[in-house]
């Protein structure tokens, strides 16, 4: 089998944000087989490589020039171990289809996670998280292609150094690992995580009991609020959230409180205190902004949105100025959360 390649393939329906861009060459694959021809392809034309998923955290500011490998691998099996069980999911799965997956079944942990956008790929790549849940919580492991030695790797939930919308793979230290299979360890038994105010007040507007609470009813609970808050990617092309919850000192968290008290802020068991980026943006006016074809949700002020075929540039253009008038309001740095390429 030889993996077929295109030229000056359109990248647009493969990203959420549906921004217009090429890839010089490219090509989907399913299987590790596939993988490595790829990769070998990508070598011998003296090419770079990017990876590509569910497209739902990758920014395209202009076309990219080497070879774009979409991973669309599938299959989901389970693995029971006492009132554990482990899921072993392949890269290219829809995040969300296994959340779902995964209730079907009965297995929990990760009902707070539905609605995410994205393949399965990428969840360890962000570590993903939602409403006091994140992956770090349930990973037990990542099967990659080591491209360094030409073979597969299995690295722990240790291994992948995950952190706040971080990981090993962000890294210069993890570039060369392809993740193509993602392992979970789950309960049989319901442990509801009602840890966000949001959802605990959802849940009681709609008479449910939160000392018997379901998983199920706490799924159902976030999807409903998720779509309520954030726009639905195929009607309104976006990223989700593109501004990551900053991180400062106490030192100076105390300071920038004592001048804003109504600053949304969570103090981290690092010392560390975490804002967030929706309440610094709105503050400085940007909801529901626009600048041409590209601007700011009027529902959520970190969703950034390409209203009208606005180019990487545009949209580029418009979160640097957002980031600019926070730092110079607030002098807080914004940090972008999805790759930017």
């Amino acid at each position: 089998m030889t993996v077929a390649v295109s030229r000056e393939y359109a990248l647009a329906p493969l990203t959420t944000l549906a921004l217009p861009a090429t890839a010089a060459h490219f090509c989907a694959v399913t299987d590790v087989e596939s993988l490595i021809q790829a990769l070998d392809y990508a070598k011998q034309q003296h090419l770079p490589v990017l990876l590509l998923g569910g497209g739902s955290n990758t920014v395209f500011s202009g076309d990219y020039p080497g070879m774009v490998i979409h991973l669309a691998m599938t299959g989901v099996r389970q693995e029971a171990q006492g009132q554990n069980c482990l899921v072993h999911a392949a890269a290219g799965e829809n995040w969300n289809a296994l959340v779902e997956h995964c209730l079907g079944k009965g297995l929990y942990g990760i009902e707070n996670l539905i609605a995410i956008p994205g393949s399965v790929g990428a969840a360890p790549v962000q570590n993903i998280g939602a409403y006091g849940v994140e992956l770090a919580e349930v990973l037990e492991s990542v099967t990659v292609w080591d491209r360094q030695t030409a073979s597969l790797r299995q690295l722990s939930a240790q291994d992948c150094k995950l952190a706040y919308r971080d990981s090993l793979f962000k890294s210069a230290e993890g570039a060369h690992y392809i993740i193509v299979e993602v392992c979970l360890r789950l309960h049989t038994e319901p442990r509801p995580v009602l840890s966000y105010d949001i959802v605990k007040n959802t849940l009681l507007e709609q008479g449910v009991d939160l000392a018997t609470v379901s998983p199920e009813q706490v799924s159902a609970c976030v999807a409903r609020i998720r779509g309520a808050r954030l726009p639905n990617y195929q009607l309104e092309p976006n990223a989700g959230s593109f501004f990551k919850n900053p991180l400062i000192p106490e030192e100076e968290a105390r300071s920038l409180l004592q001048r804003w008290p109504d600053a949304a802020h969570w103090p981290m068991p690092d010392g560390q205190v975490k804002l967030a980026a929706a309440w610094l943006v709105e503050q400085c006016g940007w909801k529901g902004q626009r600048m041409g074809p590209v601007g700011v949700h009027p529902r959520q002020s970190i969703v950034l949105v390409n209203y009208d075929n606005g180019s990487g540039a545009e949209l580029m253009a418009l979160a640097g100025a957002i980031q600019l008038d926070v730092r110079e309001t607030f002098g807080v740095s914004l940090e972008i959360e999805p790759r930017v390429v």
